[in-house]
């Protein structure tokens, strides 16, 4: 990544940005006048990139994407120094990348656990230790952690998953009080079941949730950057992620436990 030539539009990074809602974030936040750092794990961060290149037409702003393994400490400080090296402020920090393992903990492969919490928690935590200072002393930015309506409820068959968006939620809220008078606002976006590929990336096709409605990834991603845009603590995406909060929010563990679990529980 090298230096950019500057430009009068704000300048957003994304992460987990090459399908899915991630990529509705940066198509969004392109309609919304700013230039955007798309980044992922995989080659199609680069077929992402050239849709929203493409999409834009003559007037295009600046679209680049980054290939970075944000699972390991080294993918985190690449993408970040690649950040760094464009020169420019960040003004939207959508830190969106997440796996999913679905089954049975028990059975599920331990360096598969171990890498979600590598991605969707301390990959997050890396990334706004090292990007936020910058927004703070400027005084502005603005943060979106997408975490998942499974935040609210334990989540049996894909436990890790639930407990790291539980993570994920606990940190947004946390860190939006520490920083409520620099100027530099977080929201939290908390999808429910969405039309992207996590429950086939997850093996959880055959569930209740993944054979389930789900809603579309640009009206989830619409939703989370309406709340960030004006400044809200978090948003759920759509009338199912709010009925589950709701319905976390009055009943007891176990029971949400039980009501979860029988929508994520594997089925023959």
């Amino acid at each position: 990544m090298t230096k950019q030539t500057p430009t009068s539009r704000p300048f957003a990074v994304v992460t987990g940005a090459s399908s899915g809602i991630g990529l509705e974030l940066a198509r969004q936040l392109i309609e919304r006048g700013h230039d955007v750092l798309v980044c992922a794990e995989d080659a199609e961060i680069d077929t992402a990139r050239d849709r929203l290149r493409a999409e834009q037409g003559a007037e295009s702003p600046v679209v680049e994407s980054f290939h970075a393994d944000l699972t390991t400490a080294t993918g985190v400080g690449a993408l970040v120094a690649g950040v760094v090296a464009t020169g420019r402020p960040v003004d939207v920090l959508a830190l969106n990348a997440g796996v999913a393992n679905g089954g049975p903990f028990l059975e599920t492969p331990i360096e598969d656990d171990v890498a979600l919490i590598d991605l969707n928690i301390t990959a997050v935590v890396r990334l706004a230790k090292a990007l936020v200072p910058a927004m703070v002393e400027r005084g502005e930015g603005r943060v979106l952690i997408t975490a998942s309506s499974a935040a609210t409820q334990p989540g049996p068959w894909y436990a890790t998953y639930a407990a790291s968006k539980a993570f994920d939620l606990s940190f947004a809220e946390a860190i939006r009080h520490e920083l409520k008078s620099t100027g530099v606002s977080v929201t939290a976006l908390m999808p429910g079941p969405t039309d992207t590929e996590f429950f086939e990336r997850a093996g959880m096709e055959g569930t209740g949730a993944g054979k389930g409605p789900k809603d579309d990834p640009a009206k989830v991603a619409a939703a989370g950057l309406d709340a960030l845009f004006a400044g809200k603590d978090k948003v759920t995406a759509s009338m199912a992620a709010k009925s589950q909060a709701a319905s976390a929010a009055v009943l007891p563990e176990t029971a949400n436990a039980a009501m979860q679990g029988a929508l994520t529980k594997p089925r023959d």
